[in-house]
């Protein structure tokens, strides 16, 4: 299997600290899905792809487990076992009922707005003297997202976020945050609803609502950067992995 370990290394790097996860489910995507890796070909060992990536091998054990959850890779057993790009590569499960996933330039610049708009309003309303009112309506909007079922997840998810752009002070800014959301959550449409995600996603507005709370205004936008990149990443992997690749 040595030319599958040559393949993965175009496009696997090293995974920033902070989105671990994330980033090691873009690169392995990506591989997936352009075939650097062919359907029944064997993936480098859990190590292996841990020293490539410079992560934990609890993090690409819990990236694989969720690839193969969604159909991407099955695990075999024995003398010749390991961990296999599935025979079916599951390309439906990122395409839209045109049957065509979104492009890469869309998932760019709802990235890049949410840079603008998200990371922004977590700053201000990190900057604010909230009200004991305001603030409780945080906490609340935070438990309910985190302790969600799946299909209430993605709507208590928005609700927290277009609470973070009106807790910055700005009226202006929560209907450009709400239309940004409608993209955004079009987006997530269109890829696998898997538990770790939502998990990882739990952990990171965690963090943000804490820096909020606690009148932290760099950490706070700190906090919502690394969520919109974590996310960010995962659509990449799954929607546009050519753009994530810098390949043509």
């Amino acid at each position: 299997m040595t030319g599958a370990t040559e393949g993965i290394e175009l496009l696997i790097r090293a995974a920033r600290p902070t989105n671990a996860y994330e980033e090691t489910m873009q690169r392995l995507l990506q591989s997936i899905r352009l075939g650097m890796i062919g359907p029944g070909e064997r993936l480098p060992a859990e190590r292996d792809l841990a020293t490539m990536l410079k992560v934990s091998r609890d993090t690409v054990r819990e990236a694989l487990a969720t690839l193969a959850e969604a159909g991407y890779v099955v695990s075999r057993r024995g003398r010749y076992g390991g961990t296999f790009v599935a025979e079916r590569i599951p390309h439906d499960a990122a395409l839209g009922s045109a049957g065509a996933a979104p492009g890469a330039a869309e998932v760019e610049d709802v990235t890049t707005l949410r840079r603008v708009l998200e990371v922004g309003a977590a700053r201000e309303a990190a900057g604010r003297e909230l009200t004991a009112e305001e603030r409780a309506a945080l906490a609340r909007a935070l438990d309910e997202c985190s302790g969600s079922a799946v299909g209430d997840h993605r709507r208590l998810d928005s609700r927290l976020h277009l609470l973070i752009a009106e807790l910055s002070g700005s009226p202006s800014l929560v209907p450009l945050v709400a239309n940004l959301r409608t993209r955004v959550n079009a987006l997530l449409e269109e890829i696998p609803v898997l538990q770790p995600n939502i998990a990882h996603s739990n952990d990171q507005h965690e963090a943000i609502v804490a820096a909020i709370l606690a009148g932290r205004p760099a950490a706070a936008a700190e906090a919502m950067l690394e969520h919109v990149e974590g996310s960010s990443a995962l659509l990449r992997g799954f929607l546009s992995p050519d753009a994530a690749a810098g390949l043509p």
